[in-house]
């Protein structure tokens, strides 16, 4: 395969690479937040589009499978035409579809202008992650900087509540996505003055149609069944023919990019044993995280009587943490082997994540809130080295593309954490309720008193449930901690780069 070649053009002044970093974090806090934020709003369009609960799912569904499938396409882009046009208008875009998201009309309409945030949403991550590998020359420094920016888009998560819940009790769900139009302005200012130019590279290549095609049915499948597979049930006909597509093409895939010239993903990236490792200790972290944070929520406003603001508020010392583990993730790199430093934050991580597991109906705020820390953590901890990892294991000119799939996992984690650990909730619920009734006995026939044991019944239940789930999460974060173990440092080779900015 040809390397591209970069040329910098050291005639012209340029701006701190730390400005090229906050650059990119407001596009990065900003498409997080909106993928999160918007289910806040399905209340409020179900009432206001006359729809049901199952019909508002795909508002969510269609914005997540459109920007799982463009992301490696945009990844691929963003390597053979340059990362700062494609980020530029993506995020044009994003901005101005999301005040046509915010006065949609019916069901039809918003689903449309999601699909199509979710396309143009695609094209912040793999490309952000380019540009800060390419702008931070010095390693360590790209570590932080790596480690900072990966903090954004796990803490863009967390905020969602917080941010959304005002939104909507002071004005209405529309202004989820009125709120973009400033943010996304000021942002697109941001890019113009500080991001660094790049010229289109290797362009005399045709564009792997055919490869982004097939990748874009797998995606699509996949995502599909993560996100209704509980609504359709997991041996369903839906869901089995989904896994069958999933398969199928997949095997299709790998058959097309072996004889690609140009593939849309190289797949002798997974041949490369610390990329591979990383996506898998991304996937485990993701999975995990997603998870608690879709069930701590759920937990404060059933069990604990809080609001969905409250509920939000418990992830803002989680998001602080966070950006502080991050950078100090980046030093300790300096001195600490990777596989170490990764494993330690795996460990912290699990820990975290354990100390959910005794949770009652007296848990108080900083029973959640302190857990949570120790999980933002070691996450920030090891989010640093790995991120670094993954583009100083591949070829530059493949920077792009190796974003584009650790940001794939990550999302495609997130899904799949939701999935499993939701599912495993509803089943150890149903489990728990009748094996706690069989251990009761009652010596009463009235209704009353039946009723009251028969709700704490359920409660005890469900509490015992929680219990369990977070105690298979932590189980399955420890396992991070043998995968990092096979981690090792990877120091990429000196290369002549060239860079001409302008024209």
């Amino acid at each position: 395969m040809a390397q591209n070649t970069t040329i910098i053009d050291t005639t012209k002044p340029s701006h701190s690479p730390w400005l090229v970093l906050i650059t990119v974090m407001v596009g990065t806090l900003l498409i997080g937040l909106d993928r999160t934020v918007v289910n806040l709003g399905l209340p409020g369009m179900i009432d206001d589009f006359k729809i049901s609960v199952s019909s508002a799912g795909w508002i969510a569904t269609a914005y997540i499978i459109s920007n799982a499938v463009f992301v490696p396409v945009f990844g691929k882009l963003g390597d053979k035409l340059g990362n700062r046009v494609i980020y530029l208008w993506s995020f044009v875009g994003f901005t101005f579809i999301s005040v046509f998201a915010g006065l949609a009309w019916n069901l039809s309409s918003m689903v449309f202008f999601r699909v199509v945030q979710g396309l143009v949403g695609a094209a912040v991550y793999p490309t952000a992650m380019a540009i800060i590998a390419r702008t931070f020359t010095d390693p360590n420094a790209r570590t932080q900087a790596l480690g900072i920016w990966s903090a954004s888009f796990a803490v863009s998560a967390a905020l969602g509540p917080l941010i959304g819940g005002p939104l909507i009790d002071n004005f209405s769900w529309r202004w989820l996505f009125y709120i973009n139009l400033p943010i996304g302005i000021l942002g697109i200012f941001m890019t113009l003055w500080y991001l660094p130019h790049d010229k289109p590279v290797d362009t005399n290549k045709g564009f792997d149609y055919k490869g982004a095609l097939i990748l874009g049915i797998v995606l699509s499948s996949l995502v599909l069944v993560l996100e209704r597979g509980r609504d359709w049930g997991w041996v369903s006909f839906e869901s089995i023919s989904a896994y069958s597509v999933v398969l199928i093409f997949s095997i299709l895939f790998y058959r097309v990019e072996k004889r690609e010239k140009d593939p849309i993903v190289d797949l002798k990236l997974f041949s490369n044993p610390v990329f591979t490792n990383v996506l898998i200790l991304s996937f485990i972290s993701f999975s995990g995280m997603m998870g608690a944070m879709f069930l701590i929520p759920v937990f404060a406003q059933t069990y604990l009587g809080f609001d969905a603001t409250q509920a939000g508020l418990l992830f803002v010392p989680m998001a602080l943490a966070m950006f502080v583990a991050a950078p100090l993730g980046g030093k300790l790199s300096q001195v600490v082997p990777l596989r170490y430093l990764a494993g330690a934050g795996m460990a912290i991580s699990a820990l975290g994540i354990y100390l959910f597991s005794g949770l009652d109906v007296k848990t108080t705020s900083l029973d959640l809130t302190i857990p949570l820390i120790i999980f933002a953590l070691g996450l920030g901890l090891g989010m640093a080295p790995l991120t670094a990892a993954a583009t100083n294991a591949v070829p530059a000119n493949e920077v792009g593309v190796s974003s584009a799939v650790l940001n794939l996992v990550r999302n495609i984690a997130g899904a799949v954490g939701i999935a499993f650990f939701s599912t495993i909730l509803s089943n150890l619920i149903e489990s728990n309720v009748l094996q706690i009734g069989q251990d009761t006995v009652l010596n009463t026939t009235d209704p009353q008193t039946l009723q009251m044991v028969s709700t704490l019944v359920i409660l005890k239940a469900q509490v015992a449930a929680y219990g369990t789930v977070f105690l298979i999460a932590s189980s399955v974060m420890a396992s991070g901690v043998v995968v990092a173990l096979f981690l090792r440092d990877t120091k990429r080779k000196k290369r002549v780069e060239a860079v001409i900015i302008g024209a």
